[in-house]
C-alpha cells in the first residue's frame, strides 16, 4: 500500500491494519522457520508497511502536538 493511500485513512483504521501486517509478519516468519514460505519478498513487504503506516500515524501524532502547541 502506498503512503498516498495511507493518508486519507482514519487512525483507528491504520492503527487496524498495523495490528493485521504484524500478525501476517508473524505468520510468515512462522512459514520461513517451517521451510513453508515460497515467496521471500514478501518479509521485506510486510515490514516496509509497517514502517509506513508507522510513519504516518506518528505524523498525525507530532502534527495533533504542534496545533496544541500553537492554541496556547
Amino acid at each position: 500500500m502506498q503512503a498516498s493511500e495511507l493518508i486519507v485513512l482514519p487512525t483507528p483504521e491504520l492503527e487496524k491494519k498495523l495490528d493485521d501486517s504484524y500478525r501476517e509478519l508473524f505468520n510468515l516468519r512462522f512459514q520461513l522457520a517451517q521451510n513453508q514460505l515460497k515467496d521471500l519478498n514478501s518479509i521485506k513487504r510486510v515490514r516496509r508497511n509497517i514502517a509506513r503506516v508507522k510513519t504516518v500515524i506518528r505524523q498525525r501524532e507530532l502534527a495533533q502536538t504542534l496545533q496544541a502547541r500553537g492554541e496556547s
